[in-house]
């Protein structure tokens, strides 16, 4: 699997052919290509087949890509990528035998797939008069009418003679000239329809490419089992190439993994930018034709090449809540579209727009499709109000989506590479969407997680409420301590968001900020009697100097109310008149003298001075009770460094 050429310029469609067995979808495929898709089964030795009933031809400037089902149960397993790997449909009806069950159940499945282009074909025309072409023709625009394909190009065709190819490869070139491209920058993304083990390569995968670019020689990661490999050789339909773009019918020679590690419906992608999930949040729209479904019934789950097992929770209807007969119905009715959760039977790689096909537990016939709205719901309850406006939100642009899941991480936030995995684009254009939503100052971005203009504004409310709330019960406490606020509003808001808060507060002149919380224009007013207090403690400590007093003695002696005392130790404490030092409160101008004054043991000398303990009680009058804290207290600001058992000045 050589590198080769790259097909950048060219754009890329799958077409699927739908039909019942034996109208002739393979052969009609063969008079259009060349190949034969059935003979695709016999080539597997002569190179790397990208799929059993693959085959493509060029128009100009296009690349159509054509996948044979030849049945149900494949049209439904095996439809490349599920909605997301095709473009448009064409539609086959054998002129001998018309519309059949089958027909009629694959244009449903495109219906719910959401394919939006294509063409019908009337095949084997040449073995039945004109009448029957025409009443054929008439029952066909019958089945089609309301549907996607109404007004399609009606093609009669014969792949034994070649009469209408010409007409229906100009009536297929013109629906490829209207159908989207896929994204080249988005995610890429290949699902895996099937892996195998070549000779001299090892293992190989095979699938449609979804979106993205795979380059040559790249990491990826095989998803839902995180397993990390790295491309050793790419082909797109049997040519080998430098680089895979979306759209395109790719093999990849993987290397760091065994095919037997390998199931059908694994995703190959980039490192971090899909998460599996076992929950999803999507809406489903059930067949007219289908029973209805009951809350928690069993389905079959298909998405690209995934197939598991569900069960759904039904939400609200799709339509407004308010005033309709039965906004949140216990059972999925015919022809509605409503929101659901499905709870997967095993982790899946999905993304916000996938869509996929519902099919019964038993026996498997498909009912419903839908769409993800997104991978990753959380645990908020569906059938509320404010869940319905959630899904509603989901449902809408991706910005408005965006905004939803911002919101929805609340306090905590929500990080670019989880954005990434939840709506299914690259860092750059999430990145891109953010900015639109903090240009309009509906999200907020606070260090590496985005969140929600609104968010912020309620914990800065809460904030200051909690402040409002301390000042009131404590008017001369220094602050509320900084950890106990944060601790208050953890519900509300991680470390991220309040530190960011907190420092806004502070910039716009609110909050002064340190170990403690406080309003900025917060002032102490204090009463009569607590103005004499505080001044005859403040002189108390000054006079003492290194020998302060007891506050029980102060309240002996001043005959002060204790806890008037406390009140204003605390609110000189606060403001840095008086200190803590082990225990013992000083007055701040006695602790400076006390530095000022140790300078004269150093008698000018550049060099440490010895210090011994009783020379140090002796030089300032104190005992040992004193001296102690105090000689620590030195220590702590660097005046004194200990040294063995004793000191010296420094």
């Amino acid at each position: 699997m050589g590198a080769g050429h790259v097909y950048d310029t060219m754009k890329h469609i799958v077409v699927g052919t739908a039909g019942h067995i034996d109208h002739g979808k393979s052969a009609l495929v063969k008079a259009l290509t060349g190949v034969d898709p059935d003979r695709l089964k016999e080539e597997r030795t002569r190179g790397i087949t990208i799929d059993l009933g693959f085959a493509r031809y060029q128009d100009g400037e296009t690349d159509l890509a054509f996948v044979d089902v030849p049945g149900h149960e494949r049209f439904v397993r095996n439809m490349l990528a599920g909605a997301t790997g095709i473009d448009a449909v064409l539609l086959v009806i054998a002129a001998d035998a018309s519309v059949m069950p089958q027909t009629r159940e694959h244009l449903d499945i495109c219906r719910l797939l959401g394919v939006a282009s294509g063409v019908v074909a009337i095949t084997k025309s040449d073995i039945v008069d004109e009448d029957i072409v025409d009443l054929v023709r008439l029952e066909t625009e019958e089945l089609v009418a309301g549907t996607f394909l109404e007004g399609a190009p009606i093609v009669s065709v014969s792949a034994r003679t070649g009469d209408g190819l010409s007409r229906l490869r100009v009536e297929l070139g013109n629906v490829a000239g209207v159908v989207v491209g896929r994204p080249t920058d988005g995610l890429p993304r290949l699902p895996i329809d099937r892996a195998f083990t070549l000779k001299g390569f090892g293992t190989v995968v095979t699938g449609t490419q979804v979106s993205g670019r795979i380059d040559h020689d790249t990491d990826l990661v095989l998803l839902p089992s995180e397993r990390n490999v790295r491309v050793r050789g790419l082909q797109v339909h049997g040519e080998p190439t430098k680089a895979s773009v979306a759209g395109q019918r790719v093999a990849v020679n993987l290397n760091g993994i065994e095919v037997e590690e390998i199931r059908r419906g694994d995703t190959l992608t980039t490192p971090g930018s899909m998460c599996p999930t076992t929950r999803v949040d999507c809406q489903v729209t059930l067949l007219k034709a289908a029973r209805e479904l009951k809350y928690g019934a069993r389905v079959r789950f298909h998405q690209g090449t995934t197939e598991v097992m569900a069960r759904i929770a039904i939400g609200p209807n799709c339509g407004a809540v308010d005033g309709a007969p039965d906004p949140f119905p216990s059972t999925l009715a015919p022809g509605v579209r409503t929101f659901v959760r499905l709870h997967l039977e095993r982790p899946v790689a999905v993304t916000r727009e996938d869509r996929f096909v519902l099919r019964t537990y038993s026996p498997p016939v498909t009912v419903a499709g839908g769409v993800v709205l997104d991978p990753h719901p959380g645990h908020g309850r569906l059938r509320t109000v404010a869940g319905w406006a959630r899904l509603r939100g989901l449902a809408d642009t991706q910005k408005t989506a965006v905004a939803v899941m911002v919101g929805q991480a609340v306090g905590q936030g929500i990080s670019g590479p989880s954005l990434v995995s939840r709506i299914g684009l690259p860092l750059r254009m999430v990145q891109e969407i953010v900015d639109r939503l903090i240009a309009d100052e509906s999200v907020c971005q606070v260090g590496e997680i985005f969140v929600s203009k609104d968010r912020l504004d309620e914990v800065s409310s809460r904030l200051k409420k909690i402040l409002e709330e301390y000042h009131r019960h404590s008017p001369l406490g220094q602050g509320l301590p900084r950890e106990e606020a944060r601790g208050r509003l953890t519900k509300y808001a991680g470390a991220e968001l309040f530190q960011y808060v907190v420092a806004r507060l502070v910039e716009e002149g609110t909050l002064v900020s340190g170990r403690h919380l406080s309003f900025a224009n917060h002032q102490i007013v204090l009463t009569d009697q607590e103005t004499v207090v505080k001044m005859r403690l403040e002189e108390r400590f000054l006079t003492s100097g290194l020998t302060p007093p007891e506050l029980d003695q102060v309240v002996v002696d001043e005959g002060f109310n204790k806890a008037s005392i406390d009140r204003m130790v605390a609110l000189l404490v606060r403001d840095g008149v008086l200190e803590r030092v082990s225990g013992l409160l000083f007055h701040s101008v006695v602790l400076e003298r006390l530095k000022i004054d140790m300078l004269e043991f150093k008698k000018g000398q550049n060099e440490p001075v010895p210090l011994e303990m009783g020379e140090f009680k002796e030089q300032f009058g104190v005992s040992r009770k004193y001296a102690i804290p105090l000689l620590e207290y030195l220590d702590y600001v660097h005046v004194t460094r200990r040294v063995g058992s004793g000191r010296v000045v420094v």
